[in-house]
């Protein structure tokens, strides 16, 4: 590969809320991780969001980046509440940038009694409009054939050819489950895997007994690799380009930032 190509370095991590012990701590962790890697698009669930100010803000303000936000997110907020700091705060999707983003826009997923959406931004990166999908879908056993129809609606969003160009189009997402999902084969049909390009044999769990914030109940997630960064080529002559992609488990003075572990991945454009 030509090392005079740009590198488009994209993440995406579940940021656990204000659940579990000691967020604020956790939040530091969180700024400490995107400072040591320095993603150029950052997209991540269960954002908080108190009256006007948004998890994406805080860490936009002191990251030097660009920002965004929709809600609402999963899961619902506890009721009652764990403790009083979660009193009014809502959940979402956030989208960090280095570029502006000119335009972030909810988009509706199926979800039987609940409101749940994606977030469909566009950035304005240097080489034309870079096309970027946030999400977070239902985890729950019950939740099977919502999970599948949401998995269907990703994909069609991140295939429209409305968002052809001559940049790859993101889905930065957890989709609580990995490949052995049969909706999450058939995503994978239609958008590339980019861990799976180029890691063999390298433990690909984000939701791992490592942690010991991960949940062991969640029977469909733990041990698993539910945390993706996928892509589609924007157009037949620029395709997908994956330089590498890995997964951090970097604690913050002896705290996991968040119960899942973020992924990273470099893209050659």
């Amino acid at each position: 590969m030509a090392s005079d190509n740009a590198v488009i370095r994209a993440a995406t991590w579940n940021v656990w809320w204000l659940f579990g012990e000691q967020w604020h701590r956790r939040e530091r962790g969180i700024v400490a991780t995107l400072e040591q890697w320095h993603p150029d698009v950052f997209g991540f669930q269960e954002a908080w969001a108190f009256g006007d100010r948004t998890q994406a803000d805080a860490l936009a303000e002191e990251l030097g980046m660009h920002s965004a936000f929709v809600e609402p997110g999963l899961p619902v907020p506890p009721d009652p509440v764990e403790h009083p700091d979660q009193i009014g705060v809502r959940v979402g999707l956030g989208l960090l940038s280095r570029w502006s983003i000119t335009r972030a826009v909810p988009r509706e997923l199926p979800s039987p009694g609940a409101t749940l959406v994606a977030m469909q931004a566009t950035i304005a990166h240097p080489l034309g409009d870079l096309h970027v999908i946030v999400a977070g879908t239902s985890g729950e056993p019950e939740h099977r054939a919502a999970h599948a129809a949401q998995l269907a609606a990703l994909g069609d969003m991140a295939t429209d050819p409305v968002f052809d160009g001559p940049l790859p189009v993101l889905l930065l997402a957890d989709l609580n489950a990995d490949f052995e999902n049969e909706s999450m084969h058939l995503l994978r049909q239609r958008l590339v895997d980019t861990w799976g390009t180029v890691n063999h044999g390298i433990d690909p769990r984000t939701l791992s007994a490592t942690n010991r914030f991960a949940p062991p109940d969640a029977e469909l997630q733990f041990n698993r690799r539910v945390d993706h960064v996928m892509a589609r080529a924007g157009r037949a002559d620029a395709p997908v380009v994956v330089r590498s992609s890995w997964i951090t488990r970097d604690e913050f003075e002896g705290l996991p930032p968040s119960d899942h572990y973020p992924v990273f991945t470099d893209f050659e454009v």
